[in-house]
């Protein structure tokens, strides 16, 4: 059974949000319809976002770093908001395991949001729905759409390529190859719910440091004197620059 998913390089993540706003306009514009926001300008704004990127510092001080950890419906092979649906408006859909909520038989109890131990199910205040990450759904399936654009939008806008999209089930997909290759992880497995997007982990990459780059090299110009330097006749910046 085939089983889309992300795959979310820690190691290239810039926090840059791009993968935020980039889902935000998709699919406010698409298939879920508008998004609610509230007070989006003040200073307690609040928000319905498919996409999350989380930011915090990991060790102690001075040898502290930031990780930047982006967060969204995890598409579980065993998902536990599908069962707690009273309506059944969570479902999974068999051909390509995508988690959907279906917003016509959703009462927005909230269930689903209490069952998911990742804290990615929201309540579009406005409408009263759930609503989570589709995969963009509605991209990926139309035919309209040239091949190389039919991925989820936050893939597309990735700057840094840390995010993949393809079927983990298909051990030659390029999901599967660098979950294989980097050790990539799922989160929180212990669960049981078997996430099907995976993270590939943060690495220390070497500095590699020949010999001949610790040499200092002066400026040849320098040592023959040939380096440009204005005469002290001339008016200096301070003297032509109306500031």
């Amino acid at each position: 059974m085939t089983q889309l998913a992300l795959v979310i390089d820690l190691n290239v993540c810039v926090g840059c949000h791009a993968c935020v706003t980039s889902c935000k306009q998709w699919n406010t514009s698409g298939m879920a319809g508008p998004l609610a926001d509230f007070n989006p300008y003040d200073a307690d704004p609040t928000g319905t976002f498919f996409n999350r990127v989380q930011t915090f510092e990991v060790g102690e001080y001075p040898n502290t770093q930031t990780v930047h950890f982006p967060k969204s419906c995890l598409h579980c092979e065993d998902p536990p908001c599908v069962p707690v649906c009273p309506t059944g408006a969570s479902y999974k859909r068999l051909e390509d395991g995508i988690v959907l909520v279906d917003a016509d038989k959703c009462i927005g109890c909230k269930y689903c949001a209490w069952a998911c131990p990742y804290g990615v199910r929201e309540l579009d205040e406005k409408k009263k729905v759930m609503t989570k990450c589709t995969l963009c759904v509605d991209r990926i399936t139309d035919i309209a759409l040239p091949e190389r654009d039919r991925k989820p939008a936050c893939v597309l806008a990735c700057p840094t390529n840390a995010r993949l999209f393809g079927d983990i089930h298909d051990p030659d997909s390029e999901v599967s190859v660098a979950i294989r290759d980097n050790a990539g992880y799922a989160l929180m497995p212990e669960w049981g719910t078997r996430p099907a997007n995976h993270y590939l982990p943060r690495r220390k990459t070497a500095m590699r440091i020949h010999k001949d780059e610790l040499i200092r090299t002066d400026n040849p110009l320098k040592i023959d004197g040939l380096l440009p330097k204005p005469d002290k006749s001339e008016p200096s910046l301070d003297d032509v620059t109306t500031w």
